[in-house]
């Protein structure tokens, strides 16, 4: 177990969990702000949970569900209101509704987490700082303090498996609930040379072009909420065309941003008939790059199973490595 000390003060309202590693501390913060990582931990071994959004920047948001071995479910959210990568970061932790919503039912608790280095590798120290000593037994009478204790238990064996964090892997697909799915893979280039990338459309045209013998003959981008985006592809050998129409939903430069898409074709130019989608892109510094995640949101199973089927991850991973190859490398 890497715990080292569990403290409660009952006059400050706190309580900190210390925790070490023998790993070092980028290693240990890159798997606290990877969603496919800190989902492997956070929660108890017998409720998992999953990250439907997980923004590891000030401002940001982060959206979990643990599920219990009946189906029962505990959802959660995160407001992030510090980071200092790798040294620490501080978010309010609480309870949430089906929707995501927060559930005032139930206090909020400020969680601090400092990363420092240690004789071992690193040390852990997480101060949850409560609003009352109400609010401070409440929460331990819920099982607080013995779930963090499960919690921290299952993080050696994450931060051990290297091989799930090396950079320039292939970009992995992994279904979320019955209609989403994430879509990862770590970019060797800083947050702001893959931001940029993703928006501006000069840079677009030069790898978002799936596989040889394909162009981007239309490309209209960027990151404005509010603003109308269409892109088409063209074989350039047959003359085949298709492309993609949709509107920027929400923007925050330079890590997220969530569009709307519908597939449109010479038949139909708006895309009327077909389902459409949110995709949401976050994008954070990790060591090797920058990983880049897309939640996508699928009308249903159905289309999702559809999308996946026509060998969309593949056609990303040829797009992903052109991008480093061609526009990260200058």
């Amino acid at each position: 177990m890497p715990i080292t000390s569990v403290t409660t003060d009952t006059e400050a309202y706190t309580l900190t969990v210390v925790a070490d590693f023998t790993v070092p501390v980028r290693r240990l913060w890159d798997a606290y702000v990877d969603p496919r990582q800190i989902e492997r931990f956070w929660g108890p071994p017998e409720y998992p949970s999953t990250f439907t959004r997980h923004d590891a920047v000030a401002g940001g948001v982060s959206n979990y569900i643990m599920t219990g071995p009946d189906g029962d479910r505990s959802c959660g959210y995160w407001e992030w209101e510090s980071v200092d990568a790798p040294h620490s970061f501080a978010v309010r932790d609480g309870f949430a509704n089906d929707d995501g919503t927060p559930n005032t039912e139930f206090p909020t608790v400020r969680m601090e987490f400092a990363f420092t280095e240690s004789a071992l590798g690193s040390r852990l120290t997480t101060v949850s700082r409560f609003g009352s000593l109400e609010a401070l037994e409440q929460l331990k009478a819920m099982g607080m303090e013995e779930g963090m204790r499960a919690a921290m238990g299952q993080i050696d064996a994450v931060v051990e498996d290297l091989r799930s964090f090396a950079a320039g892997r292939e970009t992995e697909v992994q279904l979320l609930g019955e209609t989403q799915a994430r879509v990862s893979r770590i970019i060797r280039g800083s947050v702001e040379q893959v931001w940029q990338a993703h928006v501006d459309p000069s840079l677009l045209q030069r790898w978002q072009l799936g596989p040889d013998g394909w162009s981007m003959p239309v490309c209209e981008y960027g990151a404005e909420v509010g603003q109308r985006l269409r892109t088409e592809w063209q074989n350039d050998e047959s003359g085949e065309r298709f492309g993609f129409a949709g509107v920027v939903v929400e923007s925050a430069a330079p890590h997220r941003l969530v569009t709307t898409e519908r597939m449109i074709s010479p038949q139909d130019p708006e895309g009327s008939g077909s389902p459409e989608t949110l995709n949401e892109m976050t994008l954070v510094p990790v060591d090797g790059g920058t990983l880049l995640a897309y939640v996508i949101t699928y009308p249903d199973a159905t289309v999702r199973e559809a999308v996946l089927a026509t060998g969309m991850a593949e056609g990303m991973e040829t797009g992903y490595q052109r991008l480093e190859q061609v526009v990260l490398a200058g």
